[in-house]
């Protein structure tokens, strides 16, 4: 099943609030790079507009090609949308979580108009944020909002992965987005880490040890 709006359209029954974001990240599980996060509101009550997002899907079930060509698309049609990017060394210093708390945080504040309530992938909640929220585990394959946050974090994310490999062209990261795939942990240990490496992972704790 694709996501639908059925989730944003039970708040709306039982709250009456109709400023949805979706929120999902990118980069959560990777050895190098930021975690990214993205926050969108859709037109709910705008079915035209909500017809152009028709392909829109959990951004791991879509190719890097089809993800590229819906972005756009998202960004024309959503009512807001936000980004938020926290670096590998905030990462090491606050832990993985807080830093993607941070992420989400930072791209609810980009959201203009502000929500009323947050639809978020997985089991995250904000706690510092004064807004009604909801964690939906497996979100981005229900909540058409979470799924299309989840489009704009992997787009934005991969981007900026691309760019740090043409300053640190021997780890590979624009094929492997910084993900601990063979390749790159053998050039961890080949090359040793750079400033985008999280140095607090557990993959790259073991990667350097065994050197």
């Amino acid at each position: 099943m694709s996501p639908n709006i059925s989730l944003e359209n039970k708040i709306i029954a039982e709250t009456g609030l109709c400023l949805i974001a979706g929120l999902d990240e990118a980069g959560r599980g990777a050895l190098a790079g930021p975690v990214t996060a993205a926050a969108v509101i859709l037109p709910l009550d705008q079915p035209n507009r909500l017809q152009k997002l028709g392909e829109v899907h959990d951004s791991k079930r879509l190719s890097a090609a089809a993800r590229e060509r819906l972005c756009p698309l998202i960004l024309e049609h959503a009512l807001a949308y936000g980004i938020g990017s926290v670096p590998a060394a905030v990462v090491d210093e606050i832990g993985i979580i807080p830093a993607t708390k941070q992420a989400m945080r930072t791209a609810v504040s980009h959201l203009t108009p502000a929500p009323d309530y947050l639809l978020i992938d997985g089991r995250i909640r904000l706690q510092t944020l004064n807004i009604r929220q909801q964690a939906i585990i497996r979100g981005d394959g229900k909540s058409l909002s979470i799924a299309a946050a989840s489009i704009l974090a992997k787009v934005t994310r991969d981007r900026l992965m691309v760019q740090l490999d043409a300053q640190f062209p021997q780890f590979g990261l624009a094929r492997h987005k910084g993900y601990g795939t063979p390749q790159h942990l053998a050039a961890i240990a080949q090359h040793g880490p750079s400033r985008q490496h999280r140095l607090s992972f557990a993959p790259m704790r073991r990667t350097l040890l065994s050197q």
